[in-house]
């Protein structure tokens, strides 16, 4: 078989091959489904969604803590307000920052704690938990893929 009739079939396997190779994660929460980029590490979870411009309405991040404990989350650098959820060991919510405002000022910037410990920590565009009318107990459930530590 000639090169030129093996290119297209040599495409098709390689996007089939980068397709299957990228994980999508995602998580439900009162009957919405949310792909996240999942946050795992000390470098990842201080970067978070720093200078995005925008985020899709059904997108999200979930940050992973190797355990339960009291969070502070800020703003800094982050250009779009968003609902800061925090879930406890069980993944139910114990506490929520909602419609939380970007933050251009730096390490000025205010930090937003969670009234409980959590382990998991969802960010989500502005207004979300508004409209699922998210209420602390709410669980969250994790697709494939996103294991404990």
């Amino acid at each position: 078989m000639s090169l030129i009739r093996l290119l297209p079939l040599l495409l098709l396997m390689t996007l089939t091959g980068c397709a299957s190779s990228g994980t999508r994660h995602w998580v439900e929460l009162s009957g919405a489904r949310y792909q996240v980029e999942l946050a795992r590490d000390d470098a990842s979870r201080a970067r978070g969604l720093m200078f995005r411009d925008q985020m899709d309405a059904d997108h999200g991040m979930l940050f992973l803590h190797e355990r339960e404990e009291l969070q502070a989350y800020w703003m800094k650098n982050t250009k779009i307000a968003l609902d800061i959820l925090y879930f406890d060991e069980q993944r139910r919510l114990v506490s929520q920052q909602r419609d939380v405002p970007p933050c251009s000022a730096g390490d000025r910037c205010p930090p937003y704690p969670s009234s409980g410990p959590a382990r998991y920590v969802l960010e989500l565009n502005a207004g979300q938990a508004e409209k699922l009318g998210l209420k602390d107990g709410t669980e969250i459930t994790f697709g494939p893929g996103i294991a404990d530590r």
